[in-house]
């Protein structure tokens, strides 16, 4: 799947998703929102997905909103925005929180700048690997806005609330490597797109059922209750002890590590 904004190609398993605005330094307009949901929606619905690599053309992985055209647009600045309910996620959370929802591992490769509503994309991912030389903020008080597009999901879970807090005040920019202190990227590469294949690759060793049940048990229950954490490892356990790959797990384990494994299991 291609498009204007946004690109989308699957090889050996890996779904590569590459912001594709370079002359904007991948700045967000309306479109790329709306390509960017209809990718999580088609990687969701393809079961031979087994990870995903998200990243950005021209050096940068974005400068953010790109306030201009959106602003210029009123009818497309309220599609944006737009939800039945409250509690809902609109368009401009579901390409960050869509990340979450996909059954398998996305790998986001954070290079040149990762500002705003980039770094809500970001956040979105279950790992983030940095260039030596990228910068990160989450930028929009610089704006006048608060950060809406549902990072703070993630950013709750992986920073404590006082550098959460600082952060989104001040607008910091942030070297990669402090940032990785701070907590707010898991890993600083001097080649993110190799070390993302790397990881995607080591990934892909083990069952796509079980990665999907995996992180859809470390999502739902972070949180959650110990009752529904205790309720859910159990569900997926026999989800899994009942299907084919677990078996095949087994044999790469004991007898032939070349075995395949088969296509994810539909519902997770």
């Amino acid at each position: 799947m291609s498009s204007q904004s946004v690109q989308v190609n699957v090889d050996d398993g890996i779904a590569y998703v590459l912001l594709n605005r370079p002359e904007k330094m991948n700045a967000i307009n309306y479109a790329m929102f709306s390509e960017l949901d209809s990718a999580i929606k088609s990687i969701k619905a393809d079961p031979t997905v087994r990870a995903v690599i998200l990243s950005g053309a021209g050096g940068h992985f974005s400068s953010g909103l790109d306030v201009k055209s959106v602003m210029s647009a009123p009818m497309q600045a309220l599609k944006l925005l737009f939800k039945l309910l409250p509690g809902n996620a609109n368009l401009a959370q579901r390409v960050s929180l869509g990340w979450q929802t996909l059954p398998v591992p996305v790998i986001a490769v954070l290079e040149g700048c990762c500002y705003g509503g980039g770094m809500q994309i970001a956040l979105g991912a279950d790992v983030r690997i940095a260039s030596t030389e990228s910068k990160l903020s989450i930028m929009e008080a610089k704006w006048g806005l608060v950060p809406d597009m549902a990072g703070l999901v993630a950013l709750r879970q992986i920073m404590p609330k006082d550098q959460a807090m600082l952060l989104s005040l001040t607008a910091k920019v942030l070297e990669s490597h402090e940032a990785l202190t701070l907590g707010l990227v898991t890993q600083v590469s001097k080649t993110p797109m190799v070390s993302a294949q790397q990881l995607a690759i080591q990934l892909m060793q083990t069952s796509p059922d079980a990665a999907a049940a995996i992180k859809l048990s470390i999502n739902r229950s972070w949180t959650a209750s110990i009752r529904s954490l205790l309720c859910r490892e159990s569900i997926s356990q026999i989800r899994l002890l009942l299907g084919k790959n677990s078996k095949i797990a087994a044999t790469r384990q004991l007898k032939d590590p070349q075995k395949s494994y088969q296509d994810r299991q539909s519902g997770w």
